[in-house]
């Protein structure tokens, strides 16, 4: 059951930490310029993108958390205080060269999970609703990049969806 359940938290803290990274580049990609899959593409952040070490900009993440969410402006000041001080946890595990990489994992994982617990506690009930859904698209995007491929056959492309 312990065993189970660790499982299950280390995914969940995987899943956020990928999210972490797939917003930060996601802000600096180019647009697509495939009409067709614009949607499809934008909510994966492009087939050409690049991944980059580092916690996106709490500011740029807490425009988009209240573009999707419709955050209030009380929340969008909260969601903000709890991704700052999750890049400064961050950026301050990264720079610790004391702590293996197995634990720093962990431990970004931690993190990450401690922020979405926080921003999902100041979210009302339809907006947990998407939150949640947000979450689980996101889970369902790393169970098939660590199957290696996707449904259709072929390798999943692209970052996890955005938040």
């Amino acid at each position: 059951m312990f065993k189970q359940r660790f499982l299950v938290h280390a995914a969940a803290g995987l899943i956020s930490v990928a999210t972490t990274f797939a917003t930060a580049q996601d802000a600096q990609s180019p647009p697509p310029s495939n009409s067709n899959s614009n949607e499809q593409q934008s909510s994966m952040g492009g087939g050409n993108s690049r991944w980059h070490h580092g916690s996106p900009d709490p500011a740029e993440r807490t425009q988009e958390l209240t573009k999707k969410l419709k955050l209030t402006s009380e929340q969008q000041t909260k969601v903000q205080e709890v991704l700052q001080s999750e890049r400064s946890q961050m950026e301050n595990l990264r720079q610790d060269s004391s702590v293996s990489q197995q634990d720093r994992r962990a431990k970004m994982m931690d993190i990450h999970q401690g922020s979405n617990t926080q921003i999902r506690a100041l979210l009302d009930s339809s907006q947990q609703k998407k939150w949640d859904e947000m979450q689980a698209r996101r889970e369902q995007w790393m169970q098939n990049r660590r199957g290696g491929m996707s449904e259709g056959g072929s390798e999943p492309q692209g970052p996890p969806p955005q938040q």
